[in-house]
């Protein structure tokens, strides 16, 4: 069965909650591109996202969440992590923190890793939506190998059957991916160059008397 498409409203935003809680697959934009999620706390939907996407469990899925302080119900946030997010966030970085042993992740969810991917991305309809149901384990809107769906229609052509409700909030922003940083040691590092410039990055942290690892 083709996925419904809703509009990017108040309404299609608490139907789409309706939808997470229900294990379905929301596909739903952000500040770059359109992703794909489930409800973290349904069993078998990380999975889901797998198979929705014809990719094989070998990469952890970031979180995307409604604002900073859902990152320590998840994380351990460091100084350098407490930095970043309070001059970046809601915005292009992606931190990787250490998971809190107390808190039960999805296996698929991390990759087997004692680490974990967590943004607030800068668009209202992700940080809605991780407000009613909490921290969301999001992935690109494709299928694996294939261009990322750049608007409703597109995602709608290459996912369709495979999730159950598309959230249309127009044409994809675009624009480079976040920039990942990991701070799971004193100081943190790049892992991936992207919208937010490293020169920006070492600013704020020099700031706080803190540095950019090599």
């Amino acid at each position: 069965m083709t996925a419904r498409l809703v509009v990017d409203d108040d309404d299609g935003r608490i139907e789409a909650v309706e939808v997470l809680r229900s294990g379905g697959i929301v596909a739903l934009p952000t500040d770059t591109v359109y992703g794909i999620a489930v409800d973290l706390g349904v069993s078998g939907g990380i999975e889901r996202l797998f198979a929705a996407k014809h990719r094989a469990p070998d990469r952890a899925i970031m979180l995307l969440l409604a604002d900073a302080g859902q990152a320590p119900t998840i994380g351990i946030i460091g100084r350098a992590a407490a930095v970043l997010a309070a001059a970046f966030w809601p915005g292009g970085l992606t931190l990787v923190v250490p998971r809190r042993a107390d808190v039960a992740l999805p296996e698929a969810l991390t990759g087997g890793v004692p680490t974990i991917g967590l943004r607030v991305p800068d668009h209202p309809a992700p940080r809605a939506l991780a407000a009613a149901v909490g921290p969301l384990p999001t992935t690109s809107a494709n299928r694996s190998g294939e261009p990322e769906g750049r608007d409703a229609a597109e995602i709608l052509a290459q996912l369709g059957d495979a999730i159950d409700l598309v959230l249309d909030g127009g044409p994809a922003a675009g624009g480079p991916p976040s920039t990942v940083v990991d701070c799971t040691s004193e100081r943190p590092r790049i892992l991936r160059d992207g919208a937010i410039d490293r020169h920006a990055l070492i600013a704020v942290l020099a700031a706080a008397g803190l540095d950019l690892g090599d």
